[in-house]
């Protein structure tokens, strides 16, 4: 993939929705479909003038939060923050297709391109990068983009600004990897769009609630956590007999014990793909509405059976 400077691109976390808060594996890949930048109202280019400006105004608040954060040491980032709010006053907005409460990382990309912009003294991407700095930039954008969540792991910004998929271990080790494309002959990656956008931070705190029940937490230790991490280590592998086994019971754990997160429209969807075997979703992000994320053996006939069901696939990645 070819890197263009000050271009962010939008994420799908293949695996580790909620379980990353608990210590599991994760797999996020950058999205290249959609993508953001920082830009300027009325800088020589024509674009929704309405977005621009409310994008201007939540760039005034986020600003206006991180003056708080450093004033009281919390930020764990050195920000040029009087040359950010110049350029804010100026009109800087973030010119972005990545949709909004979709689970592909639109506040992740925001996050990546500020600390880009502004940071002092920053940790460049590169493949030399050091699980140390891949530790510490996780902790930066953990803390920039609770600004918008109340609670992040910092993975959507880091893969934004990695601009390479990433598998993060529960020692906190990062690192870049490559994912087989001779995995599944015929399978693929697809999303479908659920046709409503959905809110991170109501979902996360349900989550946490959760897990203060020790029933669900055992649940979550013993079963998610090993099933996604299994997942992850299959699909790395090159394991397709052993993936699909794992994503299915996966699958199976999120609509029983996640079910608020899954739009109440697509439960029997994600339960004939379970039934028959065609096809696998999962959340894509935290839920509650934006994209859904499905991987199949066979995307073709997985796509004819969606459709038998009035459901379009947004094809992200087809296994040869």
């Amino acid at each position: 993939m070819i890197i263009k400077e000050g271009v962010f691109y939008a994420k799908i976390l293949l695996f580790g929705e909620y379980s990353i808060m608990c210590d599991s594996m994760a797999l996020t890949v950058p999205y290249t479909h959609f993508k953001g930048e920082l830009s300027f109202i009325n800088e020589d280019k024509y674009t929704n003038l309405t977005f621009a400006e409310e994008s201007n105004r939540s760039l005034r608040e986020f600003l206006v939060w991180l003056q708080r954060m450093h004033a009281t040491d919390e930020l764990k980032a050195n920000l040029n923050l009087e040359a950010m709010a110049a350029d804010v006053e100026a009109g800087l907005y973030f010119e972005s297709s990545i949709p909004q409460g979709y689970g592909v990382g639109s506040s992740g990309a925001l996050v990546a391109a500020i600390y880009e912009r502004y940071a002092l003294q920053r940790i460049r991407h590169s493949k030399e990068i050091s699980g140390e700095e891949f530790a510490q930039l996780k902790k930066i954008f953990a803390k920039m983009e609770s600004f918008f969540h109340g609670v992040s792991s910092g993975m959507d910004p880091l893969n934004s600004y990695m601009r390479n998929p990433l598998l993060i271990k529960p020692n906190h080790h990062i690192e870049p990897v490559g994912i087989p494309r001779d995995f599944s002959k015929n399978g693929g990656i697809f999303l479908i769009n659920t046709g409503k956008s959905g809110k991170t931070g109501p979902l996360v705190s349900l989550f946490f609630d959760k897990c203060k029940q020790d029933a669900f937490m055992k649940l979550v230790k013993e079963e998610m956590i090993p099933l996604t991490n299994k997942s992850i280590e299959a699909i790395l592998s090159g394991d397709i007999r052993e993936f699909f086994k794992n994503l299915k019971s996966l699958s199976h754990f999120l609509l029983s014990h996640l079910k608020p997160m899954v739009p109440a429209a697509f439960v029997d969807v994600w339960k004939k793909g379970m039934d028959t075997g065609t096809y696998y979703l999962k959340l894509c992000g935290s839920g509650g509405g934006g994209f859904l994320l499905g991987f199949a053996e066979d995307l073709d006939k997985a796509q004819k059976l969606l459709l038998s069901q009035n459901v379009e696939i947004i094809p992200v990645s087809r296994f040869h």
